[in-house]
């Protein structure tokens, strides 16, 4: 028999609040900017691997922490309103603010009691009870874990505003960043083990930064690139920034791919004593610090955003930047009139021959239908060997070169 799972209603990013807490959507759904009863597992208090990769920059815990205090709602709905969502977001955020913090001891009971719920919950499972009574004193410890969990969600929904504001700005509106770092949230409750002697709100900030960054990774770019090379482009930028206040320029990409790390420490050194001496590096070594330049420039190819061809390029927004792109496929005014002028003048040139050198002409050049033809088929066409239309058109090109009109043509040559 399954466990009986209580639900109630949390605070949710949607002007209903109709969110309803349920267990069996712990894994199958992400949950629309709501808290609600995350998987049952066991508790793994281990960080995620790759959880500062992206973060701006490294942001302390306990500064994280310091700010729940001082939750400043109405500064967070200003933000919103120029995202265009204040009113869901202002009352999430009015609502999440009343939820009282937790301290440390509190944690840990409520830690303890979902604990307690999943090895329930796993008996239940496997019908690992002798009897009815204790099958509902089961039950009873599943419905406290939920509570639990619900309870220790519901407290700690400021942190992850607390964390998600500091991504604003990064291709994500506040409104999805607060839901995605809602996600590490869940998780984290799932997997805090309050044993390992963490506190869980210090724990839970690994899980939601990664929650959010993995967000921006897959979703802020308009082509996505895999997670880890996201990674390298915020490893880069970083770099970059460091190197432009070091140096109070722009650095290249060979000074940017001695700081990024894809050189030994040997290679590094040996490539930075060489600078020194204002000498080449061994063959090897070099080969191996180009391989690390193109990696670099390759990373900044990557991290080029696509530019919409209707982005406004002034103020008032009147023209588009379509508006000043050339269109390759249509030939230029001026072009298109030297064109014409060139072909009147041939018209007046050809004048001079004879019908049956203009014909050979016209055809063998393509000046009638823009196709050039070879003898044969010229000959095909007037009806005469290949050789006579060889002979005629050296006869006709011969008869022009010696026209005063044709001389007008010497201009377009150039």
């Amino acid at each position: 028999m399954k466990a009986r799972c209580h639900c109630t209603q949390l605070p949710s990013l949607t002007p209903a609040r109709s969110f309803q807490a349920s267990a069996s959507r712990r894994s199958a759904q992400r949950p629309r900017l709501s808290t609600s009863s995350a998987g049952r597992h066991a508790p793994h208090n281990t960080h995620p691997t790759s959880a500062r990769s992206d973060a701006p920059h490294e942001e302390d815990p306990e500064e994280l922490l310091a700010e729940l205090e001082g939750f400043d709602a109405e500064e967070l709905r200003r933000q919103a309103w120029l995202e265009g969502s204040e009113d869901p977001v202002y009352m999430y955020l009015q609502e999440i603010g009343q939820v009282p913090l937790l301290n440390a001891e509190e944690e840990i009971a409520l830690a303890n009691e979902i604990r307690a719920g999943q090895e329930a919950e796993k008996r239940l499972r496997k019908k690992q009870y002798r009897d009815e009574e204790e099958r509902q004193e089961l039950e009873e410890a599943v419905s406290a874990g939920d509570i639990a969990q619900r309870k220790l969600i519901l407290s700690n929904l400021r942190l992850v505003v607390s964390v998600a504001k500091r991504y604003v700005g990064r291709g994500m509106s506040l409104l999805d960043l607060i839901q995605e770092g809602n996600i590490g949230l869940l998780k984290a409750v799932e997997r805090f083990d309050p044993d390992m002697g963490n506190k869980f709100s210090t724990y839970a900030i690994w899980w939601i930064r990664q929650a959010i960054t993995r967000a921006i990774a897959d979703q802020a770019r308009t082509i996505r690139v895999p997670v880890h090379v996201v990674e390298s482009i915020n490893r880069l930028l970083r770099v970059q920034r460091q190197l432009l206040q070091e140096l109070g320029r722009e650095p290249t990409s060979e000074e940017i791919a001695v700081e990024m790390g894809f050189l030994s420490a040997g290679d590094l050194e040996a490539v930075r004593q060489c600078r020194v001496r204002g000498a080449e590096p061994p063959a090897e070594v070099r080969r191996r610090f180009y391989k690390a330049v193109s990696k670099v420039r390759q990373i900044i190819q990557v991290s080029q955003e696509p530019l919409s061809l209707e982005t406004p390029v002034d103020e008032e927004q009147d023209s588009s930047l379509a508006d000043f792109i050339e269109d390759r496929a249509v030939q230029a005014p001026v072009d298109v009139a030297t064109r014409n002028l060139l072909r009147e003048q041939m018209q007046e040139v050809l004048t001079d021959l004879t019908e049956r050198e203009r014909q050979v002409l016209e055809l063998r050049f393509g000046l009638a239908d823009g196709q050039p033809h070879t003898l044969e088929e010229v000959g095909a066409e007037l009806g005469v060997t290949r050789e006579r239309i060889r002979q005629i058109e050296i006869k006709a090109l011969e008869k022009l070169r010696h026209l005063d009109q044709s001389r007008k043509l010497r201009d377009y040559l150039l």
